[in-house]
C-alpha cells in the first residue's frame, strides 16, 4: 500500500501545490513569501493584474520588483490551473456596503471556485476577516456543495486570520505571530506546520475556527474603539480650547496609559471589521452599544473637521464659495496607495457641500483609480493662492515641510488644518489647528 505524506511534506517536497486566492495587499506577499519555498500557484478573476504581476508588478504598489525573485509561483485566471493545488488560502476581501452591512460576495465566491477543484486529500484556509461562524456557516457548505465532498473525512478546513499591515515595513508576514485554525487536530497540526515555513515569528494554535474568526474581528474593534475615545476627547478639548496632543503627551508619562491618537478612521480594517461582528451580534439578538458609538464618533469626524475649516475661514473674513482650499493626502493612511474607504474623501465631499473650491494631491495615488472610485480627481499642480490647507494624511512627503512652504501657497491671514497634528507647536505665523 502506497504510504500518502501529510500535506505539509508533500508541499516542502513540491509533490503537491499550495494556492493563494485573491492577489491583494493581503494575497500577493503571502503568495511570494510560500513561494520562496513551495510551489506556488496565485488566482485572482482580474485578468489586468494577473498580467501586471506576471511582468512582476504589485498592483498594490506594496511591493518592488525584487519581491517576485526566486520564487517559484505561477500567476493565473484559470480555474483548470487552480485545480493542480491541493491546499488553498483563501485571502479576497470582505467589505461592507453603504448600509455597513458585510458584503459576503467575494469570500462566497471564492468558496464556490475553490470548491469545484478541490479533491481529496485537500486543505481550505481562509484568511479573509469575517465574523465568527461564517468559514464554517457560510463558506464550508458551498465547499462541500461544489466538490461533492465532506469537511473532516474528505478535506480538511482551517482560518487563519491575515495580519499584513500596509506600508508597515518592520511589522511584516514573517515577524507577526499568526493565529492558525483546523477543523479537527490533524488540520491544525497541518496548518501550523504549514505556516511555520514562512511565519519565523511562530504561530498560535486557536482552539476552534470561531475563536480565530472572533480573535481578528476584536484586534481592530479595539482599536477602532481606543481611536474613538481620543477622537471624542479632542471634540471636548476643542470647545475647551485645550491642545489635545500637549494633553496626550501629559497622560503618557503615566506607564499604562495607551497610545491612541485622535484621526479619521477609513481603510478596509478598522473602519470595517467591527461591522461584521456587530452585524452578527444583531443578529443574534444583542445590539452592541459601545461598539456602534465609537464606529458613530469616529464616522462623524470627516464632517466635524470641514465644519470647523469652513467656521475659521469665515472668522479670517474669507467667503467660502470664493476660497480656495488644498487637500494633501487622500489615501486611507500614510504612506500607501489604497483609497478604498479613504475617509478624506468624506472629507471633501463635506467640504464641498459649504461650496469650496478644492484641489486634492496626493504623490501615492492614482488619478484614474481615484476618478473611478469617487468621480473626484487630483490636481497636477499646487497653486500659490489657497485660503485653507487641509493635510490629511501623514505621508513621508509632508513630514519635512515647514511654515514658508505653506506661506508660499497660500493667501494672507490663511489657515493651516493639520489632521495628524504633524506640524504641532511648529507653525507660528498661520492660523494653526489639529485635533
Amino acid at each position: 500500500m502506497e504510504v500518502v505524506l501529510p500535506i505539509y511534506e508533500q508541499l516542502l517536497q513540491k509533490k503537491a501545490k499550495l494556492a493563494v486566492i485573491g492577489l491583494g495587499y493581503v494575497g500577493l506577499p503571502i503568495a511570494l513569501e510560500f513561494a520562496k519555498h513551495l510551489s506556488v500557484i496565485g488566482f485572482d478573476i482580474s485578468q489586468t493584474r494577473v498580467e501586471m504581476m506576471q511582468n512582476r508588478q504589485d498592483p498594490s504598489k506594496e511591493l518592488p520588483e525584487s519581491a517576485f525573485d526566486g520564487v517559484d509561483i505561477q500567476f493565473t485566471t484559470s480555474l483548470d490551473t487552480l485545480a493542480q493545488a491541493s491546499f488553498f488560502v483563501v485571502a479576497v476581501p470582505t467589505p461592507v456596503d453603504e448600509h455597513k452591512v458585510p458584503n459576503l460576495t467575494p469570500v462566497l465566491s471564492a468558496s464556490v471556485s475553490v470548491g469545484k477543484v478541490l479533491k481529496k486529500g485537500g486543505y481550505v484556509v481562509f484568511e479573509s476577516t469575517v465574523y465568527p461562524g461564517c468559514t464554517e456557516e457560510d463558506c464550508l457548505p458551498l465547499l462541500e456543495k461544489y466538490s461533492g465532498l465532506k469537511a473532516g473525512n474528505d478535506f480538511k478546513l482551517g482560518y487563519s486570520p491575515e495580519r499584513i499591515n500596509p506600508g508597515d515595513k518592520e511589522h511584516t508576514i514573517t515577524s507577526i505571530i499568526k493565529v492558525v485554525s483546523g477543523c479537527d487536530a490533524e488540520a491544525l497540526e497541518q496548518i501550523a506546520k504549514v505556516y511555520e515555513i514562512i511565519v519565523k515569528a511562530g504561530v498560535h494554535k486557536a482552539p476552534t475556527i470561531k475563536v480565530a474568526e472572533a480573535a481578528k474581528i476584536i484586534e481592530n474593534t479595539q482599536r477602532d474603539l481606543n481611536i474613538a475615545l481620543m477622537n471624542e476627547l479632542a471634540l471636548i478639548f476643542d470647545r475647551m480650547h485645550i491642545n489635545t496632543l500637549d494633553v496626550l503627551a501629559a497622560a503618557r508619562t503615566k506607564w499604562n496609559f495607551l497610545p491612541f491618537y485622535p484621526g479619521l478612521v477609513g481603510g478596509h480594517c478598522i473602519g470595517v471589521d467591527p461591522y461584521y461582528l456587530t452585524y452578527k451580534s444583531t443578529e443574534l439578538g444583542y445590539k452592541p452599544e459601545v461598539i456602534l458609538s465609537g464606529r458613530n464618533v469616529n464616522d462623524y469626524m470627516a464632517s466635524y473637521i470641514a465644519k470647523r475649516a469652513t467656521q475659521m475661514m469665515i472668522r479670517a473674513g474669507k467667503n467660502p464659495s470664493q476660497a480656495r482650499v488644498l487637500v494633501m493626502g487622500i489615501t486611507f493612511k500614510e504612506n500607501v496607495s489604497d483609497i478604498r474607504n479613504s475617509k478624506i474623501v468624506d472629507l471633501v465631499r463635506d467640504l464641498a457641500g459649504y461650496s469650496v473650491n478644492i484641489d486634492i494631491v496626493d504623490p501615492y495615488a492614482s488619478n484614474e483609480e481615484f476618478t473611478h472610485e469617487y468621480g473626484l480627481s487630483l490636481t497636477n499642480q499646487i497653486g500659490n493662492n489657497y485660503d485653507c490647507v487641509i493635510v490629511a494624511v501623514n505621508h513621508h512627503a509632508y513630514c519635512h515641510l515647514d511654515e514658508a512652504y505653506f506661506e508660499q501657497i497660500t493667501n494672507p491671514n490663511a489657515i493651516l488644518i493639520d489632521v495628524k497634528g504633524i506640524y504641532n507647536k511648529k507653525i507660528t505665523r498661520l492660523t494653526y489647528w489639529t485635533l
